[in-house]
């Protein structure tokens, strides 16, 4: 193995060295049932932040013009208050916020399809803690989606 390999698969990650070596992960969400690509498909991480920042710029929005006089600490922790109320309303009924509906993505129950609001109480705080978001799994999904059992796909 010469030098230029051995960087390569640093830089390609555990994933592709591993790939490399032979193992089959398959692609992202078969584990889980869901179709490779198209509608149904595991959402890409750029449609997901994506969806993120819409949702936390309208939610910035309120927040400085209805809230708050100016920009200030006030006016992030309103943001956050309006996007945990926003997010737990929205995905716990129709399965999306604003920005997700915008990206054509949706959040889904492993089980039944729709999300239960309890659990959508749950996917929320996780995502607000912001850490649990940014821990992800072979498919794909954030641990706040695992532990709440949900899935964000495509529309």
């Amino acid at each position: 193995m010469d030098n230029r390999q051995a960087i390569g698969s640093w830089l390609s990650g555990p994933r592709a060295a591993m790939e490399e070596a032979g193992a089959d992960f398959g692609y992202r969400g078969q584990q889980l049932g869901l179709p490779e690509e198209g509608p149904g498909s595991i959402a890409r991480p750029g449609r997901r932040l994506g969806a993120l920042a819409v949702d936390w710029g309208l939610c910035l929005l309120i927040a400085y013009g209805l809230i708050t006089d100016g920009y200030g600490q006030a006016t992030s922790n309103w943001a956050l208050l309006i996007f945990f109320a926003t997010s737990v309303l929205t995905v716990g009924t129709v399965g999306f916020t604003p920005g997700k509906r915008l990206f054509g993505l949706r959040v889904l129950d492993l089980g039944t399809g729709t999300v239960n609001p309890l659990r959508a109480l749950l996917r929320t705080v996780l995502l607000c803690l912001a850490l649990p978001a940014l821990i992800w799994d072979r498919d794909g999904r954030g641990l706040h989606d695992r532990l709440a059992r949900t899935v964000e796909v495509r529309i």
